[in-house]
Order: C-alpha cells, then structure tokens, then sequence
C-alpha cells in the first residue's frame, strides 16, 4: 500500500509539473480578462506553499533547506518565475513524499484528519482543484495550452 500511495503521489505531481513545463513566462503572468483573481505563477506557488503550511504543523523537521514562495506584494507576485516554481515544487515533493511514507509508516500524520489515507486525498483534491483553475485561467487569459498538454496531465497510466 505505501508504495502504491507513494507512486500516486509522484505520478500526481510528474503531472503538475508537466503542466508548469508547458506554461511560458508569460502566461505565468496570466489572469482572465475582465477578472480578478491570482495569477497562473501565484496558483503554482499557492499549491506549493500550501504544501509548506501543512509540513509546518505536522514534520517541521521535513523544512529544513525549503522556503516558501514570497506573494505579499505586488513585486513579489511580479518576481515569480518558472525556475523558482519549478524548484520549489520539486522541495515540497521531496518533503512531502517524506511526510507520505512516515505516515504511513506511523499510522498517522501529525494534525491531519481523519487518517492518513484521508489526509492524502485531502491533498490530491487540493492540488487537482487548482490545477484545474490553471487550465481554465490559462485558456481565459488567451494563453491556451496545447492538447497534448491538456490531455497529458489525464494519463496517468502513461507517465
């Protein structure tokens, strides 16, 4: 079970990346025309901070060496860059797959409800949610990605 649930986790974030890899510098800077809302470069940020918020309550130890991605300002939003994302995302994976297996192992992760399984699923969701927000702002922000992009990030039995 741990490592089909650790497998997951990657084939899940081999996706996410993927999507990151086909988005150019600037439909990071991409929101829909007419609306508010964050950014493209914000929601990859968002999910990896959000990764971060959790380690933080339940393996603080799983941190050391990664840091968040700054958005309080303007200028921070503005500074956000696909390298920085790329290896961002690429620290939080590590850790999170650490925080996965020791779960696993434990029985338990520390402040995450209702088990392990259910905290794994509550992260899947999360992302998945957003990277659906990625597409659909992408393609309102005139920045359409391409199909095998589209559909790539679907097959899973693939990657």
């Amino acid at each position: 079970m741990k490592e089909q649930l650790l497998d997951t986790w990657h084939i899940s974030n081999r996706m996410l990346m993927k999507l990151l890899a086909a988005v150019d510098a600037d439909g990071l800077k991409g929101v829909p025309v007419g609306m508010k809302g964050r950014a493209v470069g914000e929601i990859f940020a968002h999910i990896h901070n959000v990764r971060l918020m959790w380690l933080e309550v339940s393996a603080p130890k799983l941190l050391d060496g990664v840091t968040k991605v700054p958005m309080k300002t303007k200028a921070d939003k503005e500074a956000i860059t696909k390298d920085a994302l790329w290896t961002a995302l690429e620290q939080s994976n590590t850790a999170m797959t650490e925080l996965f297996a020791d779960g696993v192992d434990k029985g338990k992760i520390k402040e995450c409800k209702p088990h392990v399984m259910g905290c794994f699923g509550y992260f899947i969701a999360h992302e998945w949610y957003h990277i659906g927000e990625i597409c659909m702002t992408l393609t309102q922000a005139g920045h359409k990605l391409p199909d095998e992009t589209l559909y790539g990030v679907w097959e899973w039995g693939k990657r």
